[in-house]
């Protein structure tokens, strides 16, 4: 069974900001796959369904951002995945362009504290990553202004465009494994 996470922070606050792209990528995969999200299971809400042919579980973390492994590690752990088979994992990117997608099937957190908690609580950088570009923070900028910040309109259209992409390379990776969906996406 493949653990699809989308990274974000719960509550209407964050909603569709830079951060949240991994949520809004998730809700685009229930939406298209008819997948019912909204059953809280260690401290995330999640949604089973059927992506390309394989079982899956989507996820979005209930917890802030900084402490996602917290709870993807003990859903990994109970329907006894293996991550670097069965996980995948959608966040933002703040060193790739907006709307940039990169895809691998390992690698360390980066500077990304969500992915920094994942891998801590994990103990692995082995597992399946969709990232999403939200442009550079601009100079005078705080890192964490800009990353709760949202899109300007003309910004949005892309990430917009990036989250579908994201999606369809999620079934690329079910499909056909995380090679072919790099190839095709990166």
């Amino acid at each position: 069974m493949f653990i699809i996470a989308g990274l974000g922070n719960p509550t209407a606050k964050y909603a569709h900001s830079r951060h949240n792209v991994g949520f809004d990528t998730i809700d685009i995969l229930a939406e298209k796959y008819q997948i019912k999200m909204g059953k809280s299971l260690f401290r995330a809400q999640v949604g089973r369904g059927i992506i390309a042919g394989e079982k899956v579980i989507l996820v979005k973390p209930l917890t802030f951002m900084n402490l996602s492994g917290t709870a993807i590690r003990p859903i990994v752990r109970f329907y006894k995945s293996d991550p670097a088979k069965e996980l995948i994992v959608i966040y933002d990117d703040a060193d790739l362009d907006v709307g940039k997608l990169r895809i691998r099937a390992k690698g360390s957190a980066g500077s990304h504290n969500g992915m920094k908690n994942i891998v801590e609580q994990l103990a692995t950088t082995e597992f399946a990553r969709v990232r999403i570009g939200i442009g550079k923070r601009p100079e005078q900028t705080d890192m964490v202004d800009y990353v709760l910040s949202t899109f300007p309109p003309d910004e949005r259209k892309e990430v917009e465009s990036a989250m579908e992409k994201a999606a369809q390379a999620v079934s690329v990776i079910l499909e056909k494994g995380c090679d072919a969906a790099m190839n095709q996406f990166n």
